[in-house]
């Protein structure tokens, strides 16, 4: 193994997997810090994907440390701390107590922070997160239930969290190239700096911040960082060409659709796929607990649809959250969500289905504890960091599509579909 990988949630992990295969690298992603031996002379990269993002700042320490370790044994030469392109998290954490952590167990000198994902439109300028044409601040984030950004500024947002000095590598010194930014790189160095928060705005961009990188022991950013990674093995002559991420052949069987995000874009995609006549059910937190909702009925309703891919969400208004928070407790009210839809997701399996879309971090990374397959291999692209996933070492495969709240186009649950064979 070449290059490791922890990633703070699940779909993180999962688009940070597809980009690393498409990029030429063979790559694995393991579902929490494996706890028997896997076979990775296959491998030329392990992804550790961890459920972190929203627990308590020291939990994400201990479960990241222990991935590093894990790693680090396995034989990573090189580490990625992957969190999600809008930065998710609150003034306390978890992205700074986690690089403050695995900054110091690897003795780094220097490390970046770059979320940009210019396909789907994350870019990086001044310091300053954009979402598309809008900062960061006054996107949709602003009203994310758990992690709500009302910061642009990645400087002021991880002097926030670290204990690290914190500076800027300006778009001029990208564009500049790979000497350029070494340059900077060594004049941070001088000044005490330890964490710098580099600008991107297109994909050529990460490519030069890629090859810049080639010696950094450990890096953090969003899953773009990756896209420039691979080559800097390649030059090396240490990365073996494999091709490309292949289609697979999905499991016969029954399908269905999870939606636990209260994203405006995974809103639209249920508002898109419910007006295109995709049968929908929906379930109220408030409902689970008084039990006039439960899993069986709702597995029921799943199995008398007479199409593929009937739809379950939890999906909602900010006012209808808001509510259900005040009701239940701002976190408590996700939980239940959460673990509802994971257990809906055991009972279906039990029960036939095959191939499950799951939208949200936090919902897909419940399911997939639940469900718990080792690892998954990645398939086929969907939409911009959103593939298709196979679990491995299970004796009943599943084809899983896990995707970021945010991500994905407004037909994303229609036409996901047609990318299995």
């Amino acid at each position: 193994m070449l290059f490791g990988a922890i990633a703070d949630d699940l779909t993180g992990a999962t688009d940070l997997s597809l980009t690393l295969s498409r990029e030429g690298m063979r790559t694995i992603q393991t579902v929490g810090v494996p706890t028997s031996d896997l076979d990775l002379k296959e491998y030329d990269a392990v992804v550790v994907a961890l459920k972190s993002r929203t627990n308590p700042a020291a939990e994400a320490v201990s479960m990241s440390l222990a991935a590093l370790e894990w790693l680090q044994a396995a034989g990573a030469k090189q580490v990625l701390f992957k969190y999600c392109s809008t930065f998710d998290s609150t003034p306390h954490g978890n992205i700074g107590p986690v690089t403050d952590a695995l900054f110091s167990r690897m003795k780094a000198d220097l490390t970046v922070v770059c979320p940009a994902f210019p396909a789907n439109r994350r870019t990086v300028y001044m310091g300053n997160l954009f979402v598309a044409d809008k900062l960061l601040s006054e996107s949709p984030m602003r009203n994310h239930p758990l992690t709500p950004m009302l910061d642009s500024s990645l400087v002021r947002l991880m002097s926030a969290q670290s204990k690290l000095k914190v500076g800027l590598i300006p778009y001029e010194d990208v564009a500049g190239g790979v000497e350029v930014l070494s340059r900077a790189y060594a004049s941070a160095r001088s000044k005490g700096t330890q964490v710098l928060v580099v600008d991107a705005i297109s994909d050529s961009d990460l490519r030069v911040i890629g090859e810049s990188l080639a010696d950094f022991p450990l890096i953090t950013g969003g899953s773009g960082i990756a896209i420039g990674l691979p080559d800097n093995f390649r030059r090396r002559g240490l990365l073996r060409d494999f091709g490309t991420a292949k289609a697979f052949t999905a499991p016969s069987g029954r399908a269905a659709i999870l939606a636990g995000s209260c994203s405006e874009a995974t809103r639209l995609q249920i508002k898109t796929a419910l007006a295109a006549g995709v049968p929908g059910l929906k379930v109220e937190p408030r409902d689970i607990v008084s039990g006039a909702t439960s899993v069986d009925k709702v597995v029921d309703w799943v199995l008398a649809q007479n199409v593929a891919g009937p739809l379950v969400y939890s999906s909602a208004e900010p006012n209808e959250v808001r509510a259900s928070q005040l009701a239940l407790g701002r976190e408590h009210s996700g939980e239940v969500i959460e673990q509802f839809l994971a257990r809906t997701s055991v009972e279906l399996r039990k029960r036939g289905v095959r191939k499950l879309i799951v939208a949200g971090g936090e919902t897909s990374g419940a399911v997939v504890s639940a469900l718990a397959p080792p690892a998954l291999h990645v398939g086929s692209e969907i939409d911009p960091g959103v593939p298709w996933t196979l679990t491995v070492g299970q004796t009943e495969a599943m084809a899983l599509a896990l995707k970021s709240g945010n991500f994905g186009s407004p037909d994303f649950f229609i036409k996901a579909w047609d990318f299995l064979k």
